[in-house]
């Protein structure tokens, strides 16, 4: 008998045929009206692989992915790495400015969105990144701003009407088998190995632009210990309404149906009346999500109590001082509900820390987790690099199996990741208990955490600056009871200009995602610096604190 893990030999491409040889036709997935087994998911994937391959996406190119939570986002994740190409998931909420960084800055041969959705124009937004002038008749392009960009592919809102002027229809990526297409999809699909590269997934880091964290399929292993944890069977219904884009959505959803047989119900966003009716309805077992999201179905199930019985686990976010108060009212409030905390990011996997199901309440709502195995972690002081000792905060660091293989064509940033001796070096500022137990308090360089979301504050005053009336800004955090905080930008206007807040906001909106867009705007005639020509952001958000009490 063979040794080897099956996680080490097996990648992305593999797991729809693994999973459809266990269990056939138990149900993997319900979205809406929709209802999929597990064979009738590893059909339709191949049916997308044979159209992906039809289309002309070769080994190796890079697929841009602009859905939002929908079947046909699962289909293209095995899809394309079963056709040896890789994805870039494309945060649904970025608008032009964001996405036409990514489709760039990747490289992608390939865009998949809407024509609409909801009340979103994805069709708007492409024609103006590429516009029709520059869509061929046969459905090629000739982008003078996305030279690599060959095609571009629309998911209709009706699902039959026909696509826009030089772009191609979902429905043509379902191809029934053909002999010719099915030898080279076998032969691709062979061919991938765990080291490949299977997707890259865009974070917001501590400096710059968005930075494409480059994954191989060798992170299958991270998955095998999540659900050894979680102890999820086939037995288990898992309720997803995190986006499919976030590291976070995109294990705890398809990926973990694949390894455990569970079935997935996926929600196109949150919404936490109908996920509690979902539970109460169809039994669900488990979800999971930020504090954000617990402490909406906390104030769910105050206002109209459901029978939650079945609901036993998932993996929250926690460890920070404003989630211990609310992850102390979900235990309570959600009965028998006993969530598992976590610490991860992109780079180092969805699960880096991990509580157990036997854990007690202080260490689930006060920790993000103990070290998972393979995980080395230590705190140190970052400004000496000396490690720090028990329960005294520093710098998380950490070596591991599951770290990411690059940044996506940022050689100096990845280098900068790294110390002298190769520990990567997370930016999160926190603690290991005496227990072992992490805890996470918060970004050292100023990220912001609006709402789940990951905010550069750099990023987005680089694209403040783009503002013809803006000479100087800063973006800080503020406190807000919803989403754990905003972003407030403070600005200075150029000599003669007199922009209102309106003016500002309106640059943004429609240009870059709304949770990245400052919730106020604070004019001032100039920015607290420090001696060595920083911006004093302490002295900022004790001035956003008095100004907007």
């Amino acid at each position: 008998m063979d040794p080897t893990p099956w996680h080490e030999t097996t990648t992305l491409a593999d797991l729809p045929g693994l999973a459809a040889a266990r269990w056939g036709d138990r149900q993997v997935l319900s979205f809406k009206a929709h209802r999929e087994t597990f064979n009738e998911q590893s059909a339709q994937i191949e049916r997308v692989a044979r159209g992906l391959i039809a289309a002309g996406v070769t080994p190796g190119e890079r697929v841009g992915v602009w859905l939002n939570n929908c079947p046909e986002w699962i289909h293209l994740l095995f899809a394309i790495a079963r056709i040896g190409a890789v994805q870039v998931p494309i945060n649904t909420r970025f608008r032009t400015a964001d996405a036409a960084y990514i489709i760039g800055q990747a490289e992608c041969s390939t865009l998949i969105t809407h024509d609409t959705s909801g009340p979103i124009d994805y069709g708007a937004m492409v024609d103006e990144m590429v516009p029709v002038a520059e869509r061929i008749d046969d459905g090629t392009i000739n982008a003078k701003d996305f030279p690599g960009l060959a095609r571009i592919i629309i998911k209709t809102t009706d699902g039959a009407a026909d696509a826009p002027h030089g772009t191609t229809h979902w429905r043509e990526m379902s191809l029934e088998p053909g002999a010719d297409l099915d030898r080279e999809l076998q032969s691709r699909a062979a061919a991938v190995v765990p080291t490949d590269p299977a997707f890259i997934m865009y974070t917001s880091g501590t400096t710059g632009f968005p930075k494409g964290v480059v994954r191989n399929h060798s992170f299958l292993r991270n998955q095998v210990d999540r659900v050894r944890i979680l102890g999820t069977t086939e037995t288990d219904v898992m309720y997803n309404y995190l986006p499919l884009f976030h590291i976070f959505g995109y294990l705890d959803g398809p990926l973990l149906s694949m390894a455990t047989g569970n079935r997935q119900i996926l929600a196109e966003t949150f919404d936490p009346e109908a996920c509690l009716d979902a539970v109460e309805a169809e039994g669900v077992t488990q979800l999971s999500g930020f504090e954000t999201h617990m402490k909406g179905l906390v104030e769910a199930q105050k206002r109209r109590p459901r029978d939650i019985s079945s609901l036993r686990i998932g993996i929250f976010g926690a460890g920070t001082n404003s989630a211990v108060p609310i992850m102390r009212e979900g235990l309570e409030v959600l009965k028998p509900f006993r969530p598992v905390t976590a610490y991860g990011m992109t780079e180092i996997g969805g699960n880096a820390c991990l509580s157990f199901m036997d854990s007690n309440d202080e260490q689930i709502c006060e920790t993000s987790g103990h070290p998972c195995d393979g995980f080395d972690f230590r705190v140190i002081d970052p400004d000496t690099g000396q490690e720090q000792p028990q329960n005294v905060p520093g710098e998380i660091i950490l070596k591991s199996y599951n770290l990411m293989s690059s940044y996506y064509k940022k050689p100096e940033e990845t280098a900068k990741a790294y110390n002298a001796d190769g520990w990567f070096l997370t930016g999160d500022m926190g603690y290991i208990r005496a227990d072992g137990f992490l805890r996470f308090l918060g970004r050292y360089k100023d990220m912001l955490k609006i709402g789940g979301e990951n905010v550069d504050p750099m990023e987005v005053e680089a694209y403040l600056q783009g503002h013809p009336d803006v000479a100087e800004t800063a973006v800080v955090g503020h406190p807000d009871e919803r989403l754990t905080e905003v972003a407030v930008a403070f600005v200075i206007t150029r000599p003669g200009r007199a922009p209102s807040e309106d003016d500002i906001l309106d640059y943004c909106r429609g240009k870059i995602a709304s949770f990245k867009i400052p919730r106020h705007i604070i004019f001032i005639p100039n920015l607290p610096m420090t001696s060595t020509g920083k911006v004093r952001k302490v002295e900022l958000r004790e001035q956003a604190q008095q100004t907007l009490a």
